[in-house]
């Protein structure tokens, strides 16, 4: 079967909803990052409290709970991480055994859909893991990094020098939780993909709900509330 014959077995539908679910990642991503100034994300928020904590950290003697916070910033990344090789591993054992996804196709359509369709679907999902997983091994690394670089901070705070490096390690960890974050949505529509095995309306339901739960979360949820609250310095 060539590429074109492959590429006709999708519905013009298909391919519709696989494009608003990758528009509406991108989208999501872009508005969570650069949020208008009436309406900060969540993630934007964290990064101010980042550099708070560092400026924080200057004056801490001795610095054992900083320590440790990077420490279990690290060990999320790494379950992350992990999860997201076990389900790569388990989609790659689906697409080498076609009976079984043959078996899938029954009990979820009682059309004759070809075994590659499926495969495809599959492949789909692994992308936005692999994608995921990536992010989530960057993130752990700088994570270290940033303990490095924290480590690194003189214990006078009044050293000239002190100061500056406080910041760049702020500077590296909200990078960091970028590259966490972006790992996380990538995750979120990994899950979403999984409805495309219910046909291209299902997949674009899915793609519609993912992004209203995220923007949701990042833009209108209580504890956003709570963080401008601890940012300007009010009460609940």
């Amino acid at each position: 079967m060539t590429l074109t014959e492959r590429l006709s077995i999708f519905s013009g539908l298909d391919y519709a909803a696989l494009a608003l679910l990758v528009g509406l990642w991108l989208w999501i991503s872009w508005r969570i990052e650069n949020p208008r100034a009436r309406r900060v994300s969540v993630s934007i928020l964290m990064e101010g409290f980042r550099h708070d904590w560092m400026r924080v950290m200057l004056t801490r003697q001795p610095r054992l709970l900083d320590s440790q916070m990077l420490s279990i910033l690290r060990q999320g990344t790494a379950f992350f991480a992990s999860a997201s090789m076990i389900a790569i591993g388990g989609g790659l054992a689906l697409i080498g055994n076609t009976e079984r996804l043959a078996g899938v196709a029954a009990d979820l359509t009682s059309a004759d859909v070809p075994a590659i369709v499926w495969e495809v679907k599959i492949i789909v999902i692994l992308l936005f893991l692999a994608n995921s997983f990536l992010k989530y091994v960057w993130a752990h690394r700088l994570f270290g990094y940033c303990a490095v670089l924290m480590a690194s901070v003189p214990n006078e705070p009044d050293n000239p020098a002190a100061a500056n490096k406080a910041e760049q390690t702020a500077a590296l960890s909200n990078t960091a939780a970028r590259s966490f974050n972006h790992g996380m949505r990538s995750t979120y529509y990994a899950l979403a993909c999984v409805a495309w095995l219910l046909g291209p309306l299902a997949l674009a339901g899915a793609a519609i709900v993912t992004t209203a739960i995220l923007w949701r979360r990042e833009l209108a949820s209580h504890s956003r509330a709570i963080l401008l609250m601890a940012r300007s310095g009010g009460d609940l």
